[in-house]
């Protein structure tokens, strides 16, 4: 049973929380699924905090490394321009242009083939979920 003090509010200790020293054992047991209720509620609540300010980091991230590829983008055919006007001075323009069009192209292909291997690769590893679902089956299987 609560007992409250002279202002007609519950009796606190010196941090605010009820002082529960002379509460029945029926009582405080009584309180447990309020006392599990709250703490499944504040843990979803951390867990909901946790996701937002995570979630927020990661689009700024993202922006700025949106920001990167755009300049990354626009730095490429920079990089080509130079290297085609660096081989003309040894080769006609429209031979450099040609080589440096025949390498990118090359690079290309082979970074598409090492991402094409990639994800054959993530497709043939096992989803933990779904070697839970088999450990669970199994268990089934036994019982």
């Amino acid at each position: 049973m609560r007992r409250p003090d002279a202002v007609g509010r519950d009796m606190t200790t010196p941090r605010g929380f009820r002082d529960r020293a002379d509460d029945s054992l029926l009582t405080l047991l009584g309180e447990i699924p309020e006392l599990i209720r709250d703490l499944v509620v504040a843990e979803i609540d951390a867990g909901k905090a946790w996701v937002r300010r995570t979630a927020k980091d990661a689009g700024i991230g993202a922006g700025w490394l949106a920001a990167a590829l755009f300049f990354l983008f626009w730095t490429v055919p920079a990089l080509a321009a130079f290297v085609i006007i660096g081989l003309s001075s040894w080769w006609p323009a429209w031979l450099s242009a040609l080589v440096v069009f025949g390498v990118m192209l090359l690079v290309t292909a082979i970074f598409a083939l090492l991402g094409i291997l990639r994800f054959k690769k993530i497709s043939s590893s096992k989803n933990p979920v779904q070697s839970i679902s088999e450990d669970i089956k199994e268990v089934r299987d036994e019982l």
